[in-house]
């Protein structure tokens, strides 16, 4: 056996490890097949969920390992129907003999796992999230932050991204707005939140993929109980970049990362 099918079956294994995390029943983090998981394995490959696969009972027959350029080239190619964006999907199989279709959101993971230390990415639909994100207030009520763990495992904010047809549109649209989340914050993002769609956690680990996907769940539940008692009170900006940069919180997101 290579050192890449080693290290690929290791990666394989901590992706459905914590795609079964994420679709567990009592997290109530995606439906049956609802949600998408991905894990680079290199510069060059990654592995993404298959269409249809559950999170809750994932194995590796339920991942499918795709040549990156060959997703990303589709975000440049124009007129793409929806049948013959699924060809060029199948094509960018990595195992020609593959029969899994990948997920038809597999482009915006092309695209974060892209960005620098990020290798896992867990997308999911949790209620308390999503009755959120479906609400006409959904962009002001995640303007702020609202607790110190919330900005350790999420980050200083989220990337917001109103609802985009899924596929390249989508794929395109939070590329642009990383992108500006990086320029002001010099590094990727912990959560991107999608209107009337769901929530997209980005980490160097499933551990911190699952940390930011369970804290923003927390929050979700903070800002719907809040809104039973006047509204949320956000931390000031100050307050914020201040736990974004002191050490001992810097050392703890290591823990969560598994690296102290």
């Amino acid at each position: 056996m290579t050192s890449d099918t080693l290290d690929s079956a290791h990666i394989l294994d901590e992706l459905v490890g914590m795609s079964r995390a994420i679709g567990a029943p009592e997290q109530d983090c995606a439906l049956l097949g609802e949600g998408n998981s991905s894990a680079r394995v290199d510069d060059e490959t990654f592995f993404v969920k298959a269409s249809g696969a559950c999170l809750a009972t994932a194995d590796a027959n339920g991942f499918v390992r795709v040549r990156c350029d060959a997703v990303l080239d589709l975000l440049h190619t124009e007129g793409l129907d929806d049948a013959e964006m699924t060809r060029r999907l199948e094509a960018a199989r990595f195992d020609a003999a593959a029969t899994r279709r990948p997920s038809v959101e597999t482009t915006f993971h092309a695209v974060l796992l892209s960005q620098p230390g990020v290798r896992f990415i867990g997308h999911s639909h949790p209620t308390p999230v999503n009755a959120l994100l479906c609400s006409k207030g959904a962009p002001n009520l995640f303007a702020g932050r609202l607790f110190p763990d919330e900005i350790v495992c999420c980050g200083p904010e989220p990337v917001w991204v109103p609802y985009t047809d899924p596929g390249a549109p989508l794929a395109l649209a939070i590329q642009e707005r990383v992108e500006a989340y990086r320029d002001r914050w010099g590094t990727p993002p912990r959560v991107i939140l999608m209107q009337n769609h769901g929530l997209i956690a980005l980490g160097g680990t499933p551990a911190e993929v699952l940390s930011a996907t369970f804290m923003m769940v927390k929050t979700a539940r903070v800002l719907l109980g809040s809104l039973a008692a006047g509204g949320p009170r956000f931390m000031s900006e100050a307050s914020v970049s201040r736990i974004h940069k002191r050490p001992d919180e810097h050392y703890r997101q290591k823990v969560l990362r598994g690296e102290a």
